[in-house]
């Protein structure tokens, strides 16, 4: 199979879909590897590493795609991208469709194969492909929010850990999964008081046993946001329902029961966001207040930290894109029900669930698609 690896469009995302170590593992299997000049770059991975692994170097994205029978990704294509996407096209890449209607929908007038990364899904419900970055982006929120509490950059300016005579910063966390957890480790590691918030009452207790005497778990409902949100200083929206839009858990009212400067960092923001007043932003500009409420909704976190998350996406994508490459992607789906799970559009037909009760679509049976 040709796989072209393009540089990525979205405003500063700075990762990219394969490392040279990956293309090893396809040119051993006869596969041929098409990447974008430059594509690597961002995240230390010069053009002349993906040289000596065996890849051939194109100088354009138009090229890439035009060779391509998969373009694997990291982010979703954005509109300059999808006149190049062609009909039969595999695409293996984080899609988020519930956020975003016009990609969905231009993947569709495409006819291109559309397997989402955020939606393969391992019998027991865990998501190997979204766990890494979301490893990554909730260990960032703390990072990120404890940097926009300060008072320069419009927060309350507590400090997490406080001092000696002077009581910690309180972190409330919507949402016990990975992200969740790693947002609190890191909470906790600084000293901050935190609070994790889930209706899974199994998860709960798992996170009470392992977590240090500083964190606290409190079932999710709206009474308990309601009071919680008052004095918090920092809100990690940590909520994910996979493939689906995610629920609006903070609404706009709540905010003005909330202490000037508090800062609200939504890690849901590509699934539509679990903070009513969220809307997507860039690394550029990453901020915007409501109400003095500080509002962080970077749409990819882990694109400010390149070199570890590209690893760590690579070491999760690579195995389901060298069975995809080795089978075509309808043999590999039949084989794989994990990542059958992945298909979202396919030629011109919503086959996921979530993607088609957000937008109202008709659904089509994936196991149609496969015969």
């Amino acid at each position: 199979m040709i796989i072209g690896i393009p540089k990525e469009l979205k405003s500063n995302e700075n990762r990219v879909a394969l490392t040279p170590a990956g293309v090893i593992e396809f040119a051993k299997k006869g596969h041929q590897v098409f990447v974008q000049t430059g594509a690597g770059e961002c995240s230390g991975l010069p053009d002349r590493d993906y040289i000596s692994a065996g890849a051939s170097i194109l100088p354009d994205i138009q090229s890439v795609y035009a060779k391509a029978e998969m373009v694997m990704k990291v982010k979703e294509p954005i509109e300059e991208e999808y006149g190049l996407i062609r009909a039969d096209q595999l695409l293996f890449t984080y899609f988020h469709f519930a956020s975003f209607e016009p990609l969905t929908r231009a993947m569709l007038k495409s006819g291109s194969v559309c397997l989402a990364y955020e939606t393969v899904e391992l019998h027991n419900g865990t998501l190997p492909l979204l766990i890494p970055m979301s490893e990554v982006a909730g260990r960032m929120a703390i990072q990120e929010g404890a940097k926009y509490l300060e008072s320069p950059m419009g927060g309350r300016g507590v400090l997490l850990g406080g001092i000696p005579g002077v009581q910690p910063g309180k972190v409330l966390i919507l949402g016990g999964g990975v992200v969740g957890t790693q947002a609190a480790k890191m909470a906790a590691g600084l000293g901050a008081q935190v609070t994790i918030l889930d209706i899974n009452l199994p998860r709960l207790r798992y996170l009470a046993d392992v977590m240090p005497a500083n964190v606290c778990t409190l079932y999710s409902n709206e009474f308990n946001i309601r009071r919680l949100v008052q004095d918090h200083d920092l809100i990690v929206g940590a909520v994910l329902i996979p493939g689906a839009k995610a629920p609006n858990l903070i609404t706009r009212d709540m905010l003005k029961t909330m202490k000037p400067g508090t800062v609200l960092v939504d890690v849901a923001v590509d699934q539509g966001g679990c903070i009513e007043t969220c809307r997507p932003t860039t690394h550029a500009q990453p901020t915007f207040v409501i109400d003095d409420v500080v509002h962080y909704c970077v749409a990819n976190m882990p694109g400010a930290v390149p070199y570890t998350s590209t690893i760590g996406l690579n070491h999760a994508t690579l195995p389901y894109a060298l069975l995809l490459a080795d089978l075509g992607w309808k043999k590999a789906c039949l084989r794989r029900p994990d990542l059958k799970m992945g298909l979202n559009i396919v030629q011109g037909k919503v086959v996921y669930k979530g993607v088609a009760d957000t937008f109202d679509l008709p659904l089509t049976d994936v196991e149609t698609v496969l015969q």
